[in-house]
């Protein structure tokens, strides 16, 4: 598979049962369907994004670049929780790319967003 950013080499890598796509070149990663979701809530993602987020945010955003698994145009997302962070989606596989240092972002977001809602307390009774 070459990556759909800089079409360098992507190699497997296995982070406990789950295996992922990391580009030798600018270190993107491509996620087949909730491998990101599933990496998340392993708390692994800085176990599979080894990339420079300064380098990786160089790359986003691109046109025009076509997914590593069946080929088709990929389509620029937004995260609704972290709209600093630009990622690549298929509309056919529902894979995803994301730059180097995305998926780090969005794990420490994660756990911080859930640190705000349980110091937030439950809503208020109307």
């Amino acid at each position: 598979m070459t990556c759909p950013k800089c079409h360098a080499t992507m190699e497997r890598v296995a982070v406990g049962t789950i295996d992922v796509d990391r580009c030798t070149g600018c270190q993107g990663i491509w996620f087949d369907l909730l491998e990101d979701d599933r990496l998340r809530a392993a708390g692994q993602a800085a176990a599979v994004d080894v990339g420079d987020a300064a380098l990786g945010h160089q790359r986003d955003p691109q046109r025009h670049i076509a997914c590593p698994r069946c080929h088709t145009r990929l389509i620029s997302m937004v995260d609704v929780e972290q709209p600093d962070v630009h990622f690549e989606s298929c509309k056919f596989c529902y894979g995803r790319f994301l730059d180097a240092g995305e998926l780090r972002v969005l794990a420490d977001d994660g756990s911080q967003l859930l640190a705000r809602w349980q110091a937030a307390g439950p809503p208020p009774m109307a």
